[in-house]
């Protein structure tokens, strides 16, 4: 039953003959998991909340940074350094007091996916990598959970629903269907690498969020075998039509940075290191050696260390320009980046003298050269 307070906060819901007071009720015993609070997230769980959806959980584990606020307009400057999932929280509950918000503080893992998942209805998938995505998507189907995609890359992009129940009582197509094996891990740049229009993850955002009332609700058709596609330059969208491979049978999760082609570089056994102090050493010394830049060249402009340019997406490609018969450093803005250049050099080219350069121009300027502006 929905009190007074619920009644005027939801009329305008209420007042749509099709939706109506059995409609809103509906949302107010809905359970949504909301996987991401960035760029899809945030307009997806501002609209979650103020529709009313009762019951509303967040997976994050990330705090706000500068480059979030372009975008995640959950956040302000104020929030910087904060929790995403703590200050989420607040403002959702500012918003609407009258929905329950649960924050899981933790990156979604095959560890405890099962169980985060396992006691809400529908999952709102906002990551933005292929990994979390089968893991959302497979999780999903083991615990017969429908799953609300979205996905958004500069200009491009995606919505669907994912292992929707029918009135037949059949689940429909899910991510395998759509997308049986992800693509190479080099050719798809994420979001800081490749960009995004700030804009664009508000309006993905709000379209999860508009299937996620229409299933929760019980109103409309939901995009259950259909891709929505949508390109903001040309403000043009079409509809793919997919359909269920029945022979897909998902009963486990698995190792997903694998399935992916991702090598865990957490382990740096077999990546040499070398610290910015070391580098400024070797720099000093006049010792003969190549410094490769990995970031992209926006990054590249607006600070660099003289190191050639040669972007992670085409450091397979365009090694012949790196040297095998001496030293070489390769660097990013963190060492994330450049592990990564590095393992697929060693593994793919057979390189034997790359060195990271750990903390990246991160540290470099922390520790070294503080006129180097950082971002």
């Amino acid at each position: 039953m929905l009190t007074t307070e619920e009644f005027v906060r939801y009329s305008r819901h209420i007042a749509i003959p099709d939706f109506g007071v059995t409609g809103q009720e509906r949302l107010k015993s809905a359970k949504v998991l909301v996987v991401g609070a960035g760029g899809l997230g945030a307009p997806l769980l501002l609209y979650l909340a103020a529709a009313g959806i009762g019951h509303i959980g967040i997976v994050e584990a990330d705090t706000v940074d500068m480059s979030n606020l372009q975008r995640q307009v959950l956040f302000s400057s104020t929030d910087l350094g904060q929790s995403k999932a703590e200050v989420a929280s607040d403002k959702l509950k500012a918003l609407n007091p009258e929905i329950e918000i649960n924050i899981h503080e933790a990156f979604l893992t095959v560890e405890n996916a099962m169980d985060i998942i396992a006691p809400y209805d529908i999952v709102a998938d906002g990551t933005d990598n292929f990994p979390t995505r089968y893991l959302v998507n497979d999780a999903c189907i083991i615990l017969n959970k429908v799953n609300v995609y979205g996905s958004v890359y500069r200009f491009s992009g995606q919505v669907s629903v994912f292992n929707h129940l029918s009135s037949a009582g059949e689940r429909g197509p899910n991510y395998r269907d759509l997308f049986p094996e992800p693509p190479p891990p080099e050719s798809v740049p994420n979001c800081a690498e490749g960009g995004v229009l700030g804009v664009l993850p508000g309006i993905i955002g709000s379209m999860q969020a508009l299937e996620v009332i229409k299933i929760a609700s019980g109103v409309g058709e939901p995009l259950s075998g259909k891709l929505f596609l949508f390109d903001a330059l040309s403000f043009s969208s079409r509809v793919i039509k997919y359909s269920k491979n029945k022979d897909t049978n998902i009963t486990e999760l698995i190792n997903y940075d694998q399935f992916c082609g991702i090598t865990a570089i957490n382990d740096m056994s077999e990546i040499k290191e070398i610290t910015v102090t070391e580098l400024k050493e070797w720099r000093d010394s006049g010792k003969d050696f190549q410094l490769i830049d990995c970031r992209e060249q926006y990054e590249y402009d607006f600070c660099n260390l003289d190191g050639e340019l040669i972007p992670l997406g085409a450091i397979l490609e365009q090694s012949e320009k790196i040297v095998k018969d001496k030293d070489v450093v390769i660097h990013c803005r963190s060492g994330q980046r450049s592990a990564t250049a590095i393992m697929q050099l060693q593994q793919n080219m057979g390189f034997t003298k790359l060195h990271n350069l750990k903390g990246g121009i991160l540290a470099w300027s922390a520790e070294v050269d503080s006129s180097v502006p950082t971002y």
